[in-house]
């Protein structure tokens, strides 16, 4: 079939990482794809050759607006529409579907693919029709799907190969590629916006044992660079390395190499949930707080630890305690935990899988 992914970039890396992802995963079980994004230029390294078409069945596509004349046109229509994190198709494709319907065409099956969370109304509006009551398009329907992370949600996105991948991989000899330490110190990849908890973390983190805190560019390292003037040297135990920009699959094997990641968004969650490791996960903050109940929800699924959920909190800025840093050998005992929680999540279908088993229910 042919898919077409609207995607307009908000958390920059992370709508852009689950779209491409998404994209990448349906093109490998044989299904076409075309990308619309309007900030694509984080591909170029995220995944090397997609800008330039050399990733075989998917098409990326800078979203202009408006887009060139005559474009929608010359391309063969879709048969599923994916509009990721809610954004509406562009005007000239609505424009389009109008005078296919009109003339007795098949629309596409459109689905508003939403953002994940564990709240409980996913379950109850996973699924559910959206039907369109006005316009040149009424009577058309559009359905909500919800990635999450149970059962009676849309699941997440994993790749047939990823236990195979995680078995096969040797961290000690990426590491060393990489230019990274792999030794016997504990390691945590730090991925974050900008808490403010961060400096107090690093500060008390380096009166612990002595670690290495690899941080990846962008927002991260310019958040740790903002407060090193704050954070004492020579006393230090912890020593910070800058991990430059990793492809989907580097940065997959940077959270396998690590006793501790620090994530943000939803895709590095995802991936942090099937590396398996102890993770921290810095949730996109709303202008209204409503990210704090998402939390919330995602800490009861995950049955965390009264020390984890304390750190979540801390590192959201739910709190503001004294000491935040818990100690590596309290961070090591979140392992169980997370362990846990990908088996869980493997015993369930997979996002790509649900998209596709529902598309052929709908078409």
């Amino acid at each position: 079939m042919q898919w077409d992914i609207f995607c307009r970039v908000i958390d920059n890396l992370g709508d852009t990482g689950v779209c491409w992802r998404l994209c990448a995963d349906l093109a490998r079980r044989g299904e076409k794809v075309r990308l619309w994004i309007d900030v694509p230029d984080d591909l170029a390294w995220m995944a090397p050759g997609a800008l330039e078409g050399r990733w075989p069945g998917v098409q990326v596509f800078r979203w202009a607006d408006p887009l060139p004349e005559g474009l929608v046109d010359s391309l063969a229509p879709a048969d599923v529409w994916i509009e990721a994190f809610g954004c509406d198709p562009a005007k000239e494709f609505l424009g389009d579907l109008a005078r296919r319907v009109q003339a007795g065409n098949a629309p596409p099956v459109w689905i508003n693919l939403e953002y994940m969370s564990a709240e409980a109304w996913v379950e109850r509006s996973h699924r559910l029709p959206s039907p369109i009551m006005t316009g040149p398009l009424r009577g058309l329907t559009k359905w909500f799907l919800f990635p999450g992370f149970t059962p009676a949600t849309g699941g997440l996105l994993r790749e047939a190969d990823l236990p195979l991948r995680q078995q096969d991989f040797d961290a000690g000899t990426w590491l060393d590629a990489q230019g990274l330490p792999s030794g016997e110190r504990p390691r945590a990849s730090l991925f974050c916006y900008e808490p403010p908890a961060l400096a107090a973390v690093l500060h008390q983190a380096g009166r612990d044992i002595a670690s290495d805190w690899l941080v990846t560019a962008g927002r991260a390292s310019d958040a740790v660079a903002a407060v090193q003037e704050d954070l004492p040297s020579a006393t230090s135990t912890l020593r910070r390395h800058t991990v430059p920009r990793l492809t989907q699959h580097g940065y997959d094997h940077l959270l396998w190499s690590c006793d501790l990641n620090f994530v943000r968004g939803e895709d590095s969650l995802v991936r942090a949930l099937w590396a398996g490791r102890p993770f921290v996960w810095h949730i996109y903050p709303q202008h209204d707080n409503a990210h704090h109940a998402k939390l919330e929800a995602f800490l009861d699924w995950l049955q965390a630890p009264g020390s984890l959920r304390d750190f979540h909190r801390a590192w959201n800025a739910l709190t503001d305690p004294e000491s935040v840093w818990p100690g590596w050998e309290t961070v090591h005992g979140w392992g169980e935990c997370a362990r846990a929680a990908r088996q869980r999540l493997l015993a369930q279908a997979d996002l790509t899988s649900q998209l596709l088993g529902f598309v052929a229910e709908k078409r």
